[in-house]
């Protein structure tokens, strides 16, 4: 399924507030629409109302995890949160990506996830590559990681797609990262 598409485990602290979701864009790729979670499509989730555009196996149980987390952090409303995942093709909701902000000390994580029926099509590795072009942009963003567990080889390969290498491991995790650049 996914790199860790569970909540970060500590709260937004600090300010560490991020732009509304009125004010966060969408990010587009070849095939791909990562667009801000709906205040309609959080209360169905919630609530379990299937919606017409979304895939026929969304949500998933990692979606509608990030759906209360979603719901209970303002943070993961703004421009470098919490996304759906469309095929732009069809319109339909795939999956979800986004950044659990604010950072901790230049790092922020990130998690993703596809459902079975759209997977194997490279929609993880595209969508993780632009997330990961954006968290760079946000303030303060050195380095972008996320952890796997180990039973999950084929998400690792996603994540080195999207650039980020291994870099530490214990008995049930694999974490990546990346470190971009230094910006003047």
């Amino acid at each position: 399924m996914s790199s860790s598409l569970s909540p970060h485990s500590r709260a937004p602290q600090g300010s560490g507030t991020s732009p509304s979701y009125a004010a966060a864009p969408d990010l587009r790729t070849e095939r791909l629409l990562l667009r801000p979670w709906s205040d309609g499509d959080l209360a169905a989730v919630l609530d379990g109302t299937r919606q017409p555009h979304w895939a026929a196996d969304f949500p998933a149980d990692g979606d509608r995890v990030i759906a209360g987390y979603t719901a209970g952090h303002p943070a993961a409303r703004g421009a470098y949160g919490q996304r759906q995942i469309l095929e732009r093709e069809s319109g339909l909701v795939v999956g979800g990506i986004g950044l659990f902000w604010p950072p901790a000390d230049g790092s922020v994580e990130f998690g993703y996830g596809i459902v079975p029926s759209r997977r194997g099509r490279g929609y993880a590795s595209e969508a993780a590559r632009a997330l990961v072009a954006f968290a760079f942009t946000a303030p303060g963003v050195h380095t972008v990681r996320a952890k796997i567990e180990r039973s999950n080889p084929a998400s690792g390969r996603v994540l080195e797609k999207a650039g980020l290498e291994r870099w530490s491991s214990d008995d049930t995790h694999v974490r990546f990262r990346l470190t971009g650049p230094a910006r003047a």
